[in-house]
């Protein structure tokens, strides 16, 4: 399955709305699309609604992004986490350090 990114920048905030797969071959993909925004005090909110599947080298990306928005004063937000992908992040223990929520209209919180 193939992976969509959708792009949206208001100022210092970057929205992108994720669709498909998230996994070795995919995983690169939305590095390439996000980490030019790493670099900077971004707030970066990934919308996970439509994302299906998510393996160790998509949570690597994410993990990645996180420390290095965090190094750069910005932020990660993920949100709209299926139960599915909530529970990943929990097991991981990545919950305890990133902002997740289930839905978007809650800001990521």
């Amino acid at each position: 399955m193939k992976l969509h990114i959708n792009r949206l920048q208001n100022e210092n905030e970057i929205l992108a709305t994720v669709a498909g797969e998230i996994d070795a071959y995919t995983a690169p993909k939305l590095r390439e699309e996000l980490f030019p925004y790493a670099e900077g005090n971004y707030t970066i909110i990934v919308n996970l609604k439509d994302v299906s599947y998510l393996d160790s080298t998509g949570l690597g990306v994410f993990v990645s992004l996180f420390k290095q928005l965090k190094k750069n004063n910005g932020e990660l937000k993920l949100t709209d986490l299926s139960d599915r992908l909530k529970r990943l992040f929990k097991i991981t223990g990545l919950s305890n350090i990133m902002d997740i929520s289930t839905n978007s209209e809650d800001g990521g919180r």
